[in-house]
Formats: structure tokens, sequence, C-alpha cells
């Protein structure tokens, strides 16, 4: 179920909106009694893993040694 909000009550408590949003509530966000955008939580399949350079080196990889090595 959408949750209707306007702007500046979402700005003046987006931490709390955030906490709601991880829980799975979605909102409809108005400016001016329009709506501007929506907000839910996100999928499990959004993020693809391309490399996980943490594998390579514990601590990651220096940007600036990988650019010289492409």
């Amino acid at each position: 179920m959408d949750r209707i909000i306007g702007l500046k009550e979402f700005r003046n408590n987006v931490d709390g909106y955030v906490k709601r949003i991880n829980q799975g509530y979605k909102f409809v966000v108005l400016k001016r009694g329009k709506p501007v955008f929506e907000i839910s939580p996100v999928g499990p399949n959004v993020w693809e893993e391309v490399i996980d350079f943490t594998k390579i080196r514990k601590s990651g990889v220096n940007i600036k040694e990988l650019l010289k090595r492409i």
C-alpha cells in the first residue's frame, strides 16, 4: 500500500522514512499537492556484482593502479 507524504515532511524526516522503506513501505511524495516521485524498497536483483576487488586484495585495489593497467 502506497502512503502519501509531502516533500517537506520527507526532507525533515528522511532517516525515519528510510527505516520504513527498508521495512517494505512505499511512499508517493507530493510537492504542492502534485506527485513528484515514488520511493520503494530496492528489489533483490537490482545490483549485479561485476567484480569484487577485495577478492584480489583484501583492502581493495587502488584506482590509479587499475587505470594504468587498462
